[in-house]
């Protein structure tokens, strides 16, 4: 048996594996994560927080009102003497107050200060987003790859898998041969070695694939609880244009797009420094109920009671704070231009990580056409060297080495298409556009 008959062998059985396990596909994997991945979960929260920030509840602009009520009870011996001279004495007098008001109070005016801090707030709630966009991209990057690590153990396998198979075939046939006295012990002892040897790589790769499942489902939120596989089909985007996707980072990109909402809030952050400048016209109000009772016989009334509305309007002008307001002043605009600086330095970087983005990515997608090729060329080389084995002509160190070469092909293309996978993922998450592809 040849080695394309134990590919479709190979093929046959995993196909029947993944036939009775659920597979997960790209796109499976990803809705899974945004749903279920904690550290997604936790920048969800974040947003919210966030958005209730930025309510109007939130912004000053809204009056506040405070209720305050209040009762006493007070006891005292008195002794007094009238205008006509007669005194008169009160022992245990009790006196009792009552009293209850709301107050309103509403800033009419406080140097615009309430209307940049509010702005504030619009612009970090929406950098918050970008925070969180920043942390899904680096998930569903981490889950990729770990997902097609999870795909090139799963090839692996069935590489190692049909090694093993042809070197039992062989074993078996160098029994036979050594019954029949055509051939020697060392022929049967040299198949048992590599039989042992193979089977220990397939064990290996068996547990590596089952350990990096478990780390597969940790970054779903571990939602799976039964054995599953993965899609091993790729496909890569062939209509990638670099300028087109450079023109994108330099807009898209998370990492920029956070330093200009930076920017802008530091900007707003002068401004609300400098409205400490102005002064701060207020409204207040209130309503009032008292009520008083006394025993005392001293008293000119034994009870009474009041109440009313009041009104008025405050100004509040901080004509010298000592200097404080100047030095925030100063110190946010120092802020303003080191962020505009560190913009410069981070849209340097984004250039750089870009071009070598796009450099290992053709490399890469170069690498696994030329394996691909590689592996025409060995299975060519193990089958002419498999049939002259079959006849004798060459032993079994020469089928052995073809055996390897056609194994480490098939390993190493493995290794090359999924290193240009994620090679294509980095370089749309460099450009903004991570998210925005169907996997």
């Amino acid at each position: 048996m040849n080695h394309k008959n134990f590919l479709l062998i190979g093929l046959f059985v995993v196909s029947n594996v993944m036939a009775q396990q659920k597979i997960i596909t790209p796109n499976e994997a990803v809705s899974l994560a945004l749903e279920n991945n904690y550290g997604i979960k936790l920048a969800n929260n974040q947003i919210e927080i966030a958005k209730n920030n930025v309510s109007v509840l939130n912004t000053g602009y809204l009056p506040t009102l405070t209720g305050i009520a209040g009762a006493s009870i007070d006891k005292q011996d008195t002794e007094g003497q009238l205008a006509n001279g007669e005194v008169r004495i009160a022992d245990g007098a009790e006196t009792r107050r009552y009293n209850a008001s709301i107050n309103l109070n509403y800033t009419l005016f406080d140097g615009m200060g309430r209307s940049y801090n509010y702005k504030q707030l619009k612009e970090r709630y929406q950098l918050t987003e970008l925070e969180a966009r920043e942390t899904i991209e680096n998930t569903v990057f981490q889950l990729f790859t770990v997902y097609y690590t999870v795909a090139q153990l799963t090839e692996n396998t069935v590489a190692l898998d049909e090694t093993l198979a042809i070197t039992k075939d062989r074993l078996l046939r160098a029994q036979y041969q050594f019954d029949y006295g055509q051939s020697t012990k060392l022929a049967v002892l040299n198949a048992e070695v590599d039989i042992n040897n193979d089977s220990i790589s397939v064990i290996n790769t068996k547990q590596q694939l089952v350990n990096v499942k478990r780390d597969l489902n940790v970054v779903l939120g571990d939602v799976l609880t039964e054995d599953f596989s993965v899609d091993t089909q790729i496909d890569f985007d062939a209509l990638l244009n670099k300028e087109e996707l450079f023109q994108k980072a330099k807009t898209r990109n998370t990492a920029l797009l956070q330093i200009e909402k930076n920017i802008a809030i530091s900007g707003l952050d002068i401004k609300s420094g400098k409205s400490a400048f102005l002064p701060t016209i207020g409204l207040v109000g209130s309503y009032g109920w008292n009520e008083s009772t006394n025993n005392s016989p001293l008293a000119f009334t034994l009870q009474s009671t009041n109440s009313g509305v009041s009104a008025g309007l405050n100004l509040s002008w901080n004509l010298f704070d000592g200097g404080s307001t100047i030095t925030r002043v100063k110190n946010a605009k120092i802020n303003l231009e080191n962020q505009q600086l560190q913009k410069e330095q981070v849209l340097l970087a984004v250039e750089r990580d870009f071009n070598n983005a796009w450099d290992d990515y053709q490399n890469k997608l170069n690498i696994y056409k030329l394996q691909e090729a590689n592996i025409v060329t060995s299975q060519n080389n193990f089958d002419r060297t498999q049939e002259k084995f079959k006849i004798g002509q060459v032993n079994s160190i020469e089928f052995r080495q073809a055996q390897l070469n056609l194994l480490n092909a098939e390993l190493s293309r493995n290794q090359a298409k999924y290193d240009a996978k994620l090679a294509e993922l980095q370089l749309l998450q460099l450009s903004g556009e991570l998210l925005n592809v169907k996997f």
